[in-house]
């Protein structure tokens, strides 16, 4: 039962509130306040409590019996047929253990009673108002049982109107028939009956008698009963005629209801399809996206003056336009939708861990490159720290007090720019080998130079310390003459003097190449499908294809399906420096693999995809694009598609490569080329120096996407080579002037165009038509130039500019004319606007954009 409060109780008790709240307080209970809820068991502790307190004993045993009656109603038939009351009764009897009452308790008793008559009370209001409810609910359903059975009936009644209008249709053309059957009997009858009386007044004739003798003689029967029956017969027939009819009618009327079978419907209304347009597509793929005819399309291209075949390739404008046309929606495409898939699927998010960073050691022949990386290999294994140095073909790692340094043994200039053109961000840090007897060398510059076109920070390690002629400040001053400001100046490039063969420094040169990656915070996520860069590869006679790979970032495991540049495969086995196998390699740490097709390019990415036909797949569009994609960097290239490159939001750059004879002639064309310079183009001289051009300079280029310039210098063999296959653009020039002017061209070929507005006509409104079509029209006189109906217009009231728009119209009398000249009459209909009032003016205009040059 529901839960009453302390006033309501004692309402039902007869009793104070006050004085209930003491007695409950002293029972034990926590109410406070008349409007805190007692519950049964509640209300059981303070029958007790009141019986103890009265009797002075314990609490009898007490009994109650509750009775519940519901009436519902059942019916048949769904509930159309006969209703069938139910009446469920049920009894309930709740006994407490202990002591029976004692007969000297009748206060305790009453109050029992008055307690037991507020429930039943309370239970007869409450199976009251369920019964009123079921009553209500009856009510409302036999109302509608009663419209149901109006409708059925008053339905029962026209299907049997009908039917009798029916029956009395048949039975009228019936009895139509029959007197039309029954009126030619008679006369045909009365006609032969004519005939006969003439004959028996001429005499009878030979021929009459043989038709006597071949007619059977008649019965002596009436002509009215001949007549009866010939009726009764012809009425049998049409009656079977009609029985025939009214089956085939009702086999119709049958096979109504049968859903109708058929080979084609024809759609009741256009299907709108989503079609994928790449940037090329055939004419028959395009009508097989469409589910359409390639004969439509061909009559599509031909309305808009494109005469084209089947396998005609169309570029990705007309075949937006085709589709628009055939009433489709077109989906523009990449070509390299699969390349952008395969990104998204790289991007993956997890908790960054640190990672160790990657050391690339650059360098001037001789000046102890090989012998500063085997100086750190043998101490290192020789200190016999656990993981200490690892050499693993080109690609080893060291761990020291303050952290593992991965080291990538590619000092040649060509493989770090390859990587570097290659997009590979494998290198994190270069450690530039200078040795202090010898000073900044040609090989030095270069190196610093691909260091700031890779957006690498730098770390000097100054080597030979230990030899006589040893000037680490000469070295100093020599790097910061070429923008390399040490620190102990001001900069912020490490220096650190070391020395290859006596070990002095090495210590130092590490940990400023960890405070260096600190600065940096290398993070990478380990939790992730492993990626990274190929750092050498080569085949084995005996293992296949082999590669060395470095990840960069997720985890690499043995059994992973990887992609590798251009060939894909399973990895079968991997193996660390040390020549044993391992389950899996984490970032910044260089394993060997084995399992792929071929062999990739050194500085190829790789990454971990989902399956098989995933890594087959990608790995044939790079093929198929790899023509294509090498067509397009030789244009990038080019003096004169530079403009094609222009980034939104950033200066549009020319980058070069000068070469000059000597050192004079350096320093002017870079001033000269520096100043020519503005806020929106800008020429950046990437490498400068003195001799000829060679392979250095043409990789930098490769990777820097420069123009190639020689001024009174030729490029080598090797160069011209690479220059060649690249598709760079090379220019020799032995004149400052020219070489100026060509820059001054090219970069005034970046400048956005200027736009121009050139007034073509001015047209006066003398009168305003209201057109059903048009809306308002403007009769106008050309007052100044030509009125062109193809451009652009605005409205101009009392001199001042209301409305920019378009024409609706152009017409002179009632014939639609392009354009009209000064002096003559048309009406002029401004689109989307119906404003127009005598007195104003329509202004004609076209926008030009005109070349700017520096």
């Amino acid at each position: 039962m529901a839960e009453v409060t302390v006033k309501q109780l004692a309402e039902t008790v007869g009793a104070p509130a006050d004085r209930l709240l003491q007695q409950m307080k002293e029972a034990g209970l926590p109410h406070s306040s008349a409007e805190e809820p007692v519950s049964e068991e509640q209300k059981q502790t303070l029958l007790a409590f009141l019986k103890r307190s009265h009797g002075d004993r314990e609490v009898t045993p007490s009994k109650i019996t509750l009775k519940r009656k519901t009436v519902s109603t059942l019916r048949t038939d769904r509930g159309r047929g006969k209703a069938v009351a139910v009446e469920v009764r049920k009894k309930r009897t709740y006994v407490k253990r202990g002591a029976a009452p004692a007969a000297d308790e009748p206060a305790v008793e009453s109050e029992l009673d008055q307690l037991k008559a507020e429930e039943a009370r309370r239970e007869e209001e409450r199976q009251q108002a369920e019964a009123e409810r079921r009553a209500e609910e009856e009510r409302r359903r036999q109302e509608a049982d009663q419209r149901v059975a109006e409708q059925e009936r008053e339905q029962r009644e026209a299907e049997a109107k009908a039917k009798e209008k029916q029956a009395e249709d048949e039975e009228r053309k019936r009895l139509e028939a029959e007197e039309q059957a029954r009126q030619e009997a008679a006369a045909a009858l009365a006609a032969a009956e004519a005939e006969q009386v003439t004959a028996e007044r001429r005499g009878p004739t030979k021929s009459a008698a043989k038709r006597k003798e071949r007619v059977p003689e008649r019965d002596d029967r009436s002509r009215k009963d001949w007549r009866g029956d010939d009726a009764e017969a012809r009425g049998k027939r049409r009656a079977g005629t009609l029985s025939r009819d009214r089956l085939a009618q009702r086999k119709r009327r049958s096979s109504r209801g049968l859903p109708q079978t058929q080979g084609f419907e024809r759609p009741t209304e256009t299907i709108v399809r989503d079609v994928d347009v790449p940037e090329a597509i055939t004419v028959g793929e395009l009508a097989s996206r469409m589910s359409v005819k390639a004969g439509e399309v061909i009559k599509r291209l031909m309305g808009m003056g494109v005469m084209a075949n089947i396998n005609q390739t169309l570029d990705q404008d007309t075949a937006v336009l085709v589709v628009e046309e055939l009433g489709h929606r077109a989906r523009l495409v990449a070509a390299d939708k699969l390349e952008q898939e395969h990104l998204e699927l790289l991007k993956v998010e997890g908790d960054a861990q640190p990672r160790p960073p990657v050391v690339t050691v650059m360098g001037h022949v001789d000046h102890g490159k090989t012998s500063l990386l085997d100086y750190i290999r043998k101490t290192r294994v020789a200190s016999g720290e656990a993981g200490g140095i690892t050499q693993h073909i080109g690609a080893y790692h060291v761990e020291t007090d303050h952290g593992v340094v991965s080291f990538l043994d590619t000092p040649g200039h060509a493989a770090f720019t390859q990587m570097r053109a290659r997009g590979a961000q494998v290198t994190d840090i270069v450690i530039l080998v200078v040795a202090a007897d010898d000073g900044v060398m040609p090989q030095t510059e270069e190196a610093v130079q691909h260091a700031r076109a890779a957006g690498v920070p730098l770390v000097v390690a100054v080597n030979k310390m230990d030899k006589e002629g040893a000037d680490p400040d000469r070295v100093r001053n020599e790097l910061a003459g070429r923008g390399v400001q040490p620190e102990d100046w001001g900069g912020d490039t490490q220096f650190v003097n070391v020395s290859a063969m006596t070990g002095d420094g090495i210590d130092s040169l590490l940990e400023a190449v960890l405070l260096q990656a600190e600065v940096l915070e290398l993070t990478a996520v380990v939790d992730a499908p492993g990626q990274g860069s190929v750092v050498e590869s080569r085949l084995d006679r005996g293992r296949g294809p082999v590669a060395t790979v470095l990840v960069r970032s997720g985890t690499l495991r043995k059994g992973d399906f990887m992609v590798a540049g251009e060939h894909y495969g399973r990895v079968r086995a991997m193996l660390d420096e040390t020549r044993k196998q391992v389950e899996s390699a984490g970032p910044s740490i260089p394993v060997e693999i084995l399992g792929l097709s071929g062999t990739p390019d050194a500085g190829d990415d790789f990454a971990v995809v989902e399956d098989e036909r995933k890594a087959k797949e990608l790995v044939e569009f790079r093929r198929s694009r790899t023509i294509e994609n090498r067509f397009k960097q030789q244009q990038a290239a080019r003096l004169d598609s530079l403009f094609e490159n222009i980034g939104e939001g950033e200066t549009p750059t020319l980058n070069i490569v000068l070469k000059t004879d000597v050192r004079g002639s350096l320093e002017a064309l870079t001033g000269a080329i520096n100043d020519i310079s503005t806020g929106e183009v800008r020429a950046n001289v990437v490498s400068s120096g003195v001799g000829g051009i060679n392979e250095s300079d043409a990789n930098l280029a490769v990777a820097s996407r420069a123009v190639v310039i020689g001024f009174n210098v030729r490029a080598d063999a090797s160069s011209k080579k690479i220059i060649e296959n690249e598709g760079l653009d090379l220019r020799y020039y032995s004149v400052i002037y020219e070489l100026l002017d060509d820059i001054k061209a090219s970069l005034s070929g970046m400048l956005a165009p200027e736009l121009r507005e050139e007034i073509l006509g001015v047209a006066e409104v003398r009168d305003v038509f209201r057109s059903p079509k048009f809306g308002a029209v403007a009769g106008c006189m050309v007052v100044d130039g030509t009125i062109h109906r193809n451009k652009r217009i605005r409205v101009l009231r009392d001199d001042v500019v209301i409305y920019e728009g378009e024409l609706e119209s152009l017409r002179r009398f009632k014939d639609d004319v392009n354009e009209v000249r000064q002096g003559f009459e048309c009406g002029i209909g401004v689109r989307n606007y119906n404003d127009v009032r005598e007195g104003d003016k329509i202004e004609v205009y076209d926008v030009k954009e005109v070349a700017r040059s520096l």
